[in-house]
């Protein structure tokens, strides 16, 4: 069994990374909206995209908080779904929490850098 203020950790980041996303969602949806609107196509938006440091910044944190809390997410599904609990549950939750940070900062890169 996990600790208390473990618990409350995960909770809590839980929480954050929600609502980081939720602001995150909304200004992609937004920007995407406003690019088909204006006619813009997937190369004409990189143009406008590659090298800029806030979009990179922008994305950059997007990933971390799909990183921080889809894993959370997974962790409670399986716990409650399968019973799984202990060390090797809390090491797959960490390996995809880190694949998905990894492969999100690698598309990042490949675009605005």
């Amino acid at each position: 069994m996990m600790n208390i203020r473990a618990q409350v950790l995960l909770w809590t980041a839980q929480r954050i990374s929600a609502a980081v996303l939720g602001l995150c969602v909304l200004i992609h949806l937004i920007t995407m909206i406003y690019a088909v609107k204006n006619g813009l196509s997937a190369a004409e938006v990189l143009g406008r995209t590659r090298g800029n440091p806030g979009w990179a910044a922008f994305y950059a944190l997007f990933v971390a908080a799909v990183a921080v809390h889809a894993p959370i997410g997974l962790r409670t599904i399986l716990s409650e779904m399968l019973g799984w609990r202990g060390a090797a549950l809390d090491l797959l939750v960490l390996a995809a929490g880190i694949a998905l940070a990894l492969w999100g900062w690698r598309a990042v890169w490949g675009v605005f850098v």
